[in-house]
């Protein structure tokens, strides 16, 4: 997502197809084009047809050994009518609230057929809580929200002075559209991913361990290992503090 953009107000002028300083488009390769094959150069017409009455027959060897047209994936076709992906911006914490304020808006002002989907990027998450085990929905971009719309000076106006609403994301006076392969990339990982572990605790808090061989053992976290999901617990073992690695669903705050 574009890291830089600043949130703007109004444009100046807003046309059905923004012009932003970047290509917000980009023209997909063709999966269909033939690569070159690449073949061994064939003998001399004199070379190949002394003494003999027929041409000679193009090498099979060199066909076998061609290279295969590789086809890029492509992000899902959008209709063809203007519509791109846009990004809001509203205070942390309310992106619910925002998205149900425009989808109110929405209806009552008969703008279905401009704006069309509304996205709050999250993924899931599992929490240990007082022992209890529960699947929690984290936000990616928290106060960031993503719309599906044609940009007109109607829809922005709708989405715009939605309450909530701070602003678009975008560059100079213009929204800019994010660009087809992020959009796939970022509804491909809330569909895809695996839920995660969320530790409740941090280094140097004291944490109860509620599973395996040091069930009920009172130590003190060392060190959290986010990629691998380990913490480091140091128990108190025949009198001795003794580091043991624990998985983070083994573990919570004391």
């Amino acid at each position: 997502m574009h890291a830089s953009h600043e949130e703007i107000d109004r444009p100046d002028a807003i046309d059905a197809t923004p012009a932003d300083e970047e290509e917000t488009r980009p023209v997909e390769d063709s999966a269909t084009v033939d690569e070159a094959r690449v073949v061994a150069p064939l003998p001399s017409y004199e070379a190949t047809t002394a003494g003999m009455g027929e041409t000679p027959a193009f090498p099979e060897e060199a066909v076998a050994a061609a290279p295969e047209p590789v086809a890029e994936a492509a992000p899902p076709a959008e209709p063809d009518d203007g519509r791109a992906w846009y990004v809001i911006h509203c205070y942390s914490g309310y992106e619910n609230k925002v998205r149900y304020n425009l989808e109110q808006r929405i209806d009552t002002m008969g703008m279905k057929d401009q704006i069309f989907d509304i996205v709050i990027p999250t993924i899931e998450e599992i929490e240990i809580k007082e022992g209890k085990r529960r699947n929690v929905e984290r936000r990616v971009f928290p106060g960031y929200l993503l719309v599906q719309m044609l940009l007109t000076e109607e829809s922005w106006y709708v989405v715009r002075n939605t309450p909530g609403v701070t602003g678009f994301v975008g560059m100079g006076n213009t929204p800019t559209a994010l660009r087809p392969e992020e959009v796939t990339q970022i509804l491909k990982r809330m569909e895809t991913a695996t839920p995660q572990v969320r530790p409740t605790y941090k280094a140097g808090q004291r944490v109860r361990v509620i599973d395996g061989p040091f069930n009920e053992f009172i130590g003190t976290v060392s060190d959290i290992d986010m990629d691998r999901g380990k913490v480091r617990v140091l128990v108190s073992f025949f009198g001795r503090e003794t580091p043991v690695e624990l998985d983070f669903l083994q573990v919570e705050k004391a």
